[in-house]
């Protein structure tokens, strides 16, 4: 079973990454194995196994970007998100 939380060291860290994802979710997984495919540094955080507490504050993080709570959320330098596995999305915004 994943670490609930967990930082990647990468030789791509032109922005902070943080990926807040579901152990379960193969979206989850192929958008944290793009990550590290391409040496990107970055947070992670299975939300799905989180206490209640911890679930809710991510919840409301994720808010703050988005409509919707879906996964994976990727939040950027804390300014932007992008939502789902889009790995041309990805790629541009990290200027991959």
């Amino acid at each position: 079973m994943p670490e609930v939380r967990g930082h990647i060291e990468g030789k791509h860290s032109d922005c902070q990454v943080l990926l807040y994802a579901l152990s379960t979710c193969i979206w989850c997984r192929k958008t944290r194995q793009l990550l590290e495919d391409e040496d990107v540094t970055f947070d992670y955080v299975y939300v799905d196994r989180l206490d209640a507490e911890e679930r809710k504050a991510c919840r409301q993080q994720i808010r703050r970007f988005s409509d919707r709570t879906s996964f994976p959320t990727m939040i950027f330098d804390d300014t932007d998100c992008i939502t789902g596995y889009k790995p041309d999305a990805i790629k541009e915004r990290l200027a991959l």
